[in-house]
């Protein structure tokens, strides 16, 4: 399982970062296709905000938009080097601050100040016991009408699953039979480092435990055909936007990513050779 040291670890190492994160976007046609076709229309009921916290922000690809969605923006991860990279990347930014944590507590941050909470592709790397640290730190940490949205994995709904086997084992297996067309929506979730623990019940039990409640649960087939990752919406017992959860098995998420790629092809900047005079 990703553990928070080996987490720290892989991702100080920047080999790590094909086309600095924005390779990860590629699915998509590009960061601007996820960010507009399918991150925010997620979110837009919440932005903009006040102040704006950010976990795991990597080398700040939602950094980049997120930032014009606030007046402060708070970006938190346990890798110095994302920490620096944010910094560089955003040096004409003047309503960003940055903290490098432990993997799991917010303490940096005041208590009933955050407005919106967010994190995407980052802590579904993070198994339960960083993830119910940061929901039980989000509820110190959000106001009482706050939200936040974590993007987490849904890999140990499959612990029982035959497939387990594979996945668990999948280095001794060549990549000549891994790759293969046929073969590799069996080992996608391994390959996509999970957290193997994880799971959209345990973040709905975490929540109410901490004293926030989920009011929506996608659990979405992030590559494959398996529902690997989970998207939650959070937000304290008594806030304005509290309602029974709601939950959604959603096997088209890929289909999703597919088709904003193909709408990128036509609509996307990088689809137009524009001379300039």
């Amino acid at each position: 399982m990703p553990t928070i040291e080996a987490n720290r670890k892989a991702w100080n190492n920047i080999v790590n970062w094909p086309d600095s994160g924005e390779g990860w976007s590629k699915s998509w046609g590009g960061t601007d296709q996820e960010w507009w076709g399918t991150i925010f229309p997620r979110i837009h009921l919440f932005v903009p905000a006040d102040i704006i916290l950010e976990i795991a922000p990597g080398f700040g690809r939602w950094t980049e938009y997120l930032r014009l969605l606030c007046n402060q923006l708070i970006v938190v991860d346990l890798a110095e080097c994302c920490i620096e990279t944010c910094k560089k990347r955003f040096s004409n930014s003047d309503n960003i601050n940055y903290w490098v944590n432990d993997g799991k507590s917010l303490g940096m941050i005041q208590n009933h100040s955050v407005d919106f909470a967010f994190s995407f592709d980052s802590l579904v790397h993070a198994d339960e016991d960083a993830i119910e640290s940061y929901i039980n730190q989000l509820s110190l940490k959000l106001k009482k009408d706050g939200i936040g949205f974590i993007h987490h994995s849904n890999m140990g709904k499959y612990v029982h699953s035959p497939l387990r086997v594979i996945w668990d084992h999948q280095e001794r297996i060549p990549n000549l039979i891994k790759f293969s067309r046929l073969a590799n929506p069996l080992f996608t979730p391994t390959l996509s480092w999970r957290g193997k623990t994880m799971t959209a019940e345990k973040f709905n039990k975490f929540s109410e435990k901490a004293g926030l409640c989920c009011i929506s649960q996608e659990c979405v087939n992030w590559t494959g055909y398996k529902l690997i990752d989970c998207i939650s919406i959070i937000t304290p017992k008594g806030s304005v936007w509290e309602r029974s959860n709601r939950v959604l098995q959603n096997n088209n998420f890929s289909q999703e990513a597919l088709y904003s790629k193909k709408l990128a092809e036509l609509y996307g900047a990088k689809s137009f050779q524009i001379r300039r005079k």
